[in-house]
């Protein structure tokens, strides 16, 4: 199994989830620069596009969850979206900030690394344009639900580009996973992914437990769980060998990796 630039790290993977908006807006400017100034050198980050193209770090479909407006970004244009300001429900901090651009993320910072999670069909093409513009091809990894995403930006950005597993994806590798060992071996995902980032339980279904890994190892797919805020919970996926965790409280996570000695970060 090939080992991309972007999994080329010395032991578990630490992710700020949308900047760590556990004390912050989502995906703001405050939130990145809080999570680089820990020593972060993997975000992760949301993106969708208004309707002239331009990509926004934004989760939602809607607006009005994180910000000052309503509707959907998609129906906006850049200079109609630039006047919104992000607010957080759970948070006071740096309310007000404006909702950053891709390509801005991948200026300021030329050395950290992002996971790009494409939201809708329609900013594949633009985000594709901006990892292409930034030369960032070898520090983005690309995932998304819709495995034809996926797929779209690897035949778009080549074979160097890091993929997730959708949906589609990360299903079949749980199937696989509950078969007997013997059944296991040989086996092979039909999707060509180079990493699963997984929740520990979905709608009450375990996902990532100690066979999911075991599978994945098996296949030299590295996993990656979300969103992991709890030490205890954050020690357990590291023993049973997932390798790296998406966090919403990055100092957290980061005095776990420093207690077992598996910090790497710049500070």
């Amino acid at each position: 199994m090939r080992r991309l630039e972007f999994l080329d790290h010395p032991g578990p993977i630490p992710f700020a989830h949308r900047g760590g908006r556990g004390n912050w807006p989502e995906n703001s400017w405050p939130a990145f620069e809080n999570a680089v100034g820990l020593g972060y050198r993997y975000l992760e980050t949301d993106v969708r596009a208004t309707s002239d193209g331009v990509v926004l770090l934004l989760h939602d479909e809607t607006l009005e969850r994180v910000t000052d407006s309503t509707g959907s970004i998609s129906s906006l244009t850049y200079r109609e979206a630039a006047g919104i300001r992000l607010r957080s429900p759970e948070t006071v901090h740096e309310q007000g900030a404006e909702i950053p651009r891709l390509d801005q993320l991948l200026d300021r910072w030329p050395d950290i690394r992002l996971n790009i999670d494409i939201k809708e069909p329609g900013a594949v093409a633009p985000t594709v344009d901006v990892i292409r513009r930034a030369n960032a091809v070898g520090r983005v990894c690309v995932t998304s639900f819709r495995d034809a995403t996926i797929r779209q930006a690897r035949s778009l950005l080549g074979e160097n580009l890091c993929v997730g597993g959708g949906t589609g994806a990360v299903g079949s590798l749980r199937l696989q996973s509950l078969l007997p060992t013997a059944a296991q071996r040989g086996g092979r995902l039909r999707a060509r992914v180079d990493v699963v980032q997984v929740p520990t339980m979905f709608r009450g279904v375990p996902v990532c437990d100690a066979r999911f890994v075991r599978c994945a190892a098996r296949l030299g797919l590295p996993v990656h769980a979300w969103t992991i805020n709890d030490a205890d919970e954050m020690e357990r996926l590291l023993a049973l060998g997932v390798e790296g965790l998406i966090t919403d409280y990055p100092e957290t996570l980061k005095s776990h990796l420093i207690s077992r000695g598996q910090w790497w970060g710049s500070s």
